[in-house]
């Protein structure tokens, strides 16, 4: 027989630092999720990731206490920002030009984010990295 659903949610998680602290523990226990259940399973999962990556994390949990999660690759905002050696994005982005990314860079982050990205082929995704890029105020050369 099949778990019955209970319902999804949404974190965002820094890879291989889940622990039971707020917000992940109050999130999860409101729920009646197993706490340490969870970030012993993320922590493994996201062993082979940068530590400290933003991991967006869809967590569907059942009716029996039990949880299945898909992690997704971090934002394309959090690769743009390593990749041009920035803090933040410009606080006026059509205004302003905060960094740079050559497209070999842009290509790159594409590729790692091309499960998670609504395209086709790679070059859509690049189409996608470069939108982002230039509403953070970093110019592409």
């Amino acid at each position: 027989m099949a778990k019955k659903l209970v319902g999804s949610m949404k974190l965002q998680v820094p890879a291989g630092q889940a622990n039971p602290s707020p917000p992940v523990g109050p999130a999860l226990g409101q729920r009646g999720i197993n706490i340490m259940e969870f970030c012993k399973a993320f922590n493994a999962k996201t062993a082979d990731m940068e530590p400290g990556a933003p991991c967006p994390t869809v967590i569907t949990y059942y009716q029996d206490k039990s949880f299945t999660m898909d992690i997704k690759t971090p934002p394309a905002s959090f690769y743009l920002k390593k990749a041009a050696k920035l803090k933040s994005g410009a606080k006026t982005p059509s205004r302003e030009i905060v960094g740079s990314v050559t497209a070999a860079q842009v290509k790159e982050i594409a590729e790692a984010k091309m499960k998670d990205l609504n395209a086709n082929d790679i070059e859509g995704a690049m189409q996608i990295i470069l939108g982002s890029a230039r509403s953070m105020g970093i110019e592409v050369k």
